[in-house]
């Protein structure tokens, strides 16, 4: 058995000297350097190019290089090919404490007490009565921060594609039930993935469903956001303020209009950063787990695409 990681637009030196110690007895290839693709039958993937999958007669599973699949296109994997992604509990506990950081600042104005200390500006005021957080997608890092918000006394909706039962969320779902999450947010977190059904779910319609005082905090994908409604909402007082992480071009380009705007705050897509032996530690057991054919984890639906 052989492995290929196809993991582009990074140097993934570390991850391949890593992989081989916990994999000494595999031989493990780099894109696009492997003569014999007919032997490789495990591909670890990120934005690999989509001419890859035609020329892998004997691939039995493709691992995200992530916590989402979004940069795989799954319409391209055989079906007989199973899909899995990468889960970091520690990746769950700093989405939590990120989210809870921003809605807190947000709540005690700091960006706003942060421009009035370059102003030598002293106009203190109330803290914002920032209470009821709403988290779009209840996964594993949804309920992370939605259980992290809670421990510290704030009210929490979630909304999902499918019905759920959580213990102290209210939650909805569907498209018919969206429009009652929204109404009532003091701020929207995004932590969906990101299917066809989910792409700029964040635009003008869903801003306008929400109250004015509202925060916009998105750390799922970028392409969950039109940029242009976003703009549009913040000049129009539709939003009080978003705070980014993602963004649908990384970096984020220099002369991006967002960079100065001054109601959002932007951070260099680091919410919740993996550690390379843990993600190795999980590619290890699925190769294994391959080899042995016994059950994968965190397998993936490809229908619905997470």
């Amino acid at each position: 058995m052989s492995v290929l990681v196809c993991v582009t637009g990074r140097n993934n030196d570390k991850l391949l000297a890593e992989l081989s110690e916990q994999l000494p007895n595999v031989k493990i290839y780099e894109w696009p350097h492997c003569e014999n693709l007919a032997e490789i039958e495990f591909v670890l993937a990120w934005k690999a190019p989509e001419t890859l999958w035609a020329q892998l007669p004997n691939l039995k599973v493709v691992q995200s290089y992530g916590a989402g699949v979004d940069a795989i296109d799954l319409r391209l994997i055989p079906e007989h090919v199973q899909v899995t992604r990468i889960v970091d509990t520690q990746l769950a506990e700093d989405m939590a404490e990120y989210v809870l950081t921003h809605t807190l600042a947000h709540k005690l104005r700091i960006r706003e007490y942060l421009i009035k200390q370059q102003q030598e500006l002293w106009k203190p005021k109330r803290a914002h009565s920032t209470q009821h957080v709403g988290i779009l997608g209840m996964g594993e890092l949804g309920l992370s921060v939605a259980n992290k918000l809670i421990s510290n006394n704030f009210k929490i909706s979630g909304w999902s594609r499918s019905e759920k039962q959580l213990e102290h969320i209210t939650h909805f779902h569907g498209d018919a039930q969206l429009s009652d999450f929204l109404k009532e947010l003091d701020v929207l977190v995004c932590l969906l993935p990101l299917t066809s059904e989910t792409e700029e779910i964040l635009n003008l319609e869903v801003f306008k469903q929400l109250p004015d005082h509202c925060l916009l905090i998105n750390v799922a994908r970028g392409k969950h956001l039109n940029e242009s409604d976003l703009l549009i909402a913040l000049e129009q007082d539709e939003l009080a303020a978003a705070v980014l992480d993602v963004f649908t071009e990384e970096p984020l380009p220099k002369m991006h209009s967002f960079w100065s705007h001054p109601k959002i705050t932007i951070t260099p897509h680091c919410a919740a950063l993996t550690q390379l032996k843990t993600v190795c530690e999980q590619i290890a057991y699925n190769v294994k787990a391959q080899q042995s054919n016994t059950q994968l984890s965190n397998l993936v639906c490809k229908q619905k695409g997470y």
